[in-house]
């Protein structure tokens, strides 16, 4: 039996259905959704070969709800800027920064939802669609992007939209030029981590 406070564990089948082993019943991608929102701890098994699979299924779920007619929270240009970084040199630092850009986020929902509780009483939720509150989650959301863009940026060593030229092995910078850029590249990375730093704190 898990302790208390361990996560509930999901074992997910061959023929695709998963179990919940902590209710001792067969649930949904839908009732697994649900579960995240109530903020509810879960992992996911392979139920033949133990293996941890909640990141495939959590993705999953996020496939499913974005289908729905409605919900699309991914703009494309999101999705395209997303899909360039797999496969970049930068794809280690992507996960960090929208890790801390959703937390920032949630911090700011969470205080523009305690001012409109203050402010309309308990039926605030129902408020949610006001103009006011909704351009000042808009507006977070803008400066999360830009800040994302332009961090960016900062790594590109090609100006947006150019292409590298070709080089040869007699293009080649000098040894103390490359070091230079190499210098100049862990210095780069620094300030991102700082930024990163920043934001977790903030």
């Amino acid at each position: 039996m898990p302790a208390k406070d361990d996560p509930v564990v999901i074992k997910k089948y061959a023929n695709r259905r998963l179990y919940n082993t902590g209710t001792s019943t067969y649930v949904t991608l839908e009732d697994l959704a649900e579960m995240v929102k109530r903020g509810e701890e879960f992992t996911v098994n392979d139920a033949k070969t133990g293996e941890d699979i909640t990141h495939l299924v959590l993705t999953q779920i996020i496939f499913e709800l974005e289908n729905r007619d409605g919900q699309n929270m991914l703009p494309v240009s999101f999705l395209r800027q997303l899909i360039a970084f797999y496969g970049d040199q930068m794809q280690m630092v992507v996960p960090s920064f929208l890790e801390q850009s959703m937390i920032a986020f949630s911090r700011e929902q969470e205080r523009l939802r305690e001012q409109m509780k203050s402010t309309f009483g308990q039926n605030a939720m129902d408020m949610m669609q006001m103009t006011t509150p909704m351009k000042a989650i808009e507006e977070q959301a803008r400066r999360n992007i830009e800040m994302f863009q332009n961090a960016m940026q900062m790594f590109s060593p090609f100006p947006t939209g150019a292409a590298p030229a070709a080089e040869t092995d007699d293009e080649a910078p000098p040894a103390d030029e490359a070091g230079d850029e190499l210098s100049e590249l862990k210095n780069q990375i620094k300030a991102m981590q700082h930024k990163l730093d920043s934001m977790g704190r903030g």
